[in-house]
């Protein structure tokens, strides 16, 4: 078993949850699912091809809503996707120690707790166009950062859209569901080209992910106030990014 029968029940109800949380701000939650294998003693060599497996799916139906609602931008998405790619996939390949994996994955939750809790501004209401460099520069290293993690990127991302003002929060929020799909994808099969095997049993958990994810992406599509949610999901992050950082 992946996880322990007698904590099966709470880490499924768990990892609803945050699919749910995640999913309502366009987000496929592989950094929510990495802190909870994190919290319930997941192996590190299982927690990222199933972080992996579990984004494409949440951010693949994250993006179909978005999309439908008309929020998503093609020439933002672009750039970021044509360089994130190949460096996932590259960043996919690699195997690190497990003490870094755990203090970079630590860093990586307090900036998404940061994003979650809009230290990073409000919306701009004057949208500046993005260079292509700029987005071939930044989605290179989300994309490698992404791989050699386990995470789609959406946490990275997102918070610089907004900040360098190339997007509106809906907007950065599609961008980000299928730049997520897509490093997600590219990282999976980096580890499944180094011989890395996914548990059959892991397809249990892509169930339960996909139906928290399905209603959350369809409510925060449709203007789904996020506040609380963002503030609840910054919990279970920090919880997670201590424990890395001290267990």
């Amino acid at each position: 078993m992946i996880i322990e029968i007698e904590y099966l029940w709470l880490f499924l109800s768990l990892l609803a949850i945050v699919a749910f949380l995640y999913a309502s701000v366009g987000h496929g939650g592989a950094s929510g699912y990495l802190a909870l294998m994190a919290i319930f003693s997941f192996t590190t060599s299982t927690m990222k091809p199933i972080a992996l497996l579990l984004n494409l799916f949440v951010s693949g139906i994250a993006f179909y809503h978005y999309y439908r609602t008309g929020h998503f931008n093609k020439k933002l998405f672009i750039p970021f996707a044509v360089a994130s790619i190949p460096f996932a996939f590259f960043g996919g390949r690699l195997q690190i120690d497990a003490n870094i994996y755990k203090t970079s994955l630590a860093i990586l939750l307090i900036f998404a707790i940061l994003k979650m809790l809009n230290v990073f501004g409000v919306r701009s209401k004057q949208v500046k166009e993005i260079k292509v460099w700029q987005g071939v520069a930044i989605g290179s290293c989300i994309g490698f950062i992404s791989g050699l993690i386990g995470i789609g990127g959406g946490i990275i991302l997102t918070p610089i859209i907004l900040l360098l003002h190339w997007g509106k929060m809906k907007e950065a929020a599609a961008v980000s569901a299928l730049f997520i799909w897509v490093n997600s994808a590219a990282g999976l099969m980096g580890q499944l080209s180094i011989g890395v095997e996914i548990s059959s049993q892991a397809f249990i958990l892509v169930g339960v992910a996909l139906t928290g994810g399905y209603l959350g992406s369809y409510l925060g599509s449709q203007k789904f106030n996020n506040t609380t949610l963002r503030y609840l999901l910054a919990l279970v992050l920090l919880i997670a990014s201590i424990k890395l950082l001290v267990v």
